[in-house]
């Protein structure tokens, strides 16, 4: 009978050598892990912390300031007027806003000063409206930067929002000039539009980031925004007066005027009025507007920038 062969026994390992990294099983993976941690090496494309994310966005603040003023440079300079649209298109609106809403609707009536009342929610509304808009578009526009350069996304929306506001305040000129044309003279309340602004502008830029993330995953929104935004615009007191519309002899729930005031719209757009013209006075505020304006400057610029920030590592791809 012949007998079953069996396979030589491994050689001994001379004296005095180590295995190689491939016999020691799973120990590859670790040492790879070792040797990029010791040279500061990270995987690619992985989120970074949320305070770690916040340093970067701001050491990017000059490309932000620089992106957003190219951008609103470039917006007009196929027009014969170029920069002039930017105070004609607001203006333009509101002059619409006023033949339909003020003379054939007849809301001018019990509003004081309502040519400086209708310019001054016009100019604010737009400044949220644009930014929404331009937010929705933010990552979904700019593929090609996105996946060109590495640079904290966020820094999208933020230019686009930051855009917007030199544009509004590129505005704000022709708004002064309208209230003195208007007689509403110029008072120290005026500087209450500058915190004004400054919650705004928080809000926009939340709100911009949190539609920047949908939009990167759902272009179609950008699609569909503007009819959600117009149905905004007209439960906003853009064009009349809520504290009339909504008062004790108008007929209406009592609690619709109320729930309108606290809009963040409507509150912006009020204290803007309320520090630009005489005849608005706090009577037509709600109640505890300052704290109303910076909460939802907090909830959506706080809430929208952590919102944007989990889906950093997704943006650019697919």
């Amino acid at each position: 009978m012949s007998q079953a062969l069996s396979p030589p026994p491994p050689a001994a390992a001379p004296a005095g050598t180590t295995p190689a990294p491939a016999d020691r099983g799973t120990g590859t993976g670790t040492d790879l892990a070792a040797l990029a941690a010791r040279h500061g090496l990270s995987a690619s494309g992985v989120r970074p912390s949320l305070p770690h994310y916040t340093r970067r966005l701001w050491a990017h603040r000059h490309f932000i300031g620089a992106f957003a003023t190219a951008r609103l440079t470039a917006q007009y300079s196929r027009a014969k007027l170029g920069q002039v649209w930017q105070v004609m298109t607001p203006l333009l609106n509101a002059a619409v806003y006023y033949l339909v809403f003020g003379v054939l609707m007849n809301t001018r009536r019990g509003v004081e000063d309502f040519v400086p009342f209708l310019v001054t929610g016009v100019f604010v509304w737009t400044f949220t409206q644009s930014s929404i808009l331009a937010g929705t578009r933010a990552v979904s526009g700019n593929l090609g930067l996105v996946r060109a350069l590495h640079f904290p996304r966020a820094a999208l929306p933020a230019a686009f929002c930051l855009q917007q506001l030199q544009q509004l305040l590129f505005s704000m000129g022709a708004l002064a000039l309208i209230l003195l044309a208007f007689g509403v003279p110029p008072r120290p309340s005026w500087l209450l539009a500058v915190p004004a602004l400054a919650l705004q502008s928080v809000f926009n830029a939340g709100a911009a980031m949190v539609l920047a993330r949908v939009g990167a995953r759902l272009p179609d929104v950008s699609q569909l925004m503007p009819f959600v935004l117009r149905t905004w615009m007209y439960a906003s007191g853009v064009m009349f007066s809520i504290h009339h519309m909504t008062g004790p002899d108008s007929g209406r729930p009592s609690w619709l005027g109320p729930l309108l005031q606290l809009n963040p719209a409507v509150v912006y757009i009020d204290l803007m009025r309320f520090a630009l013209i005489d005849s608005f006075g706090a009577a037509a505020l709600p109640p505890h507007v300052w704290a109303l304006a910076a909460g939802w400057a907090l909830l959506a610029g706080v809430g929208g920038f952590i919102y944007f920030w989990k889906a950093e590592e997704t943006y650019g791809r697919g």
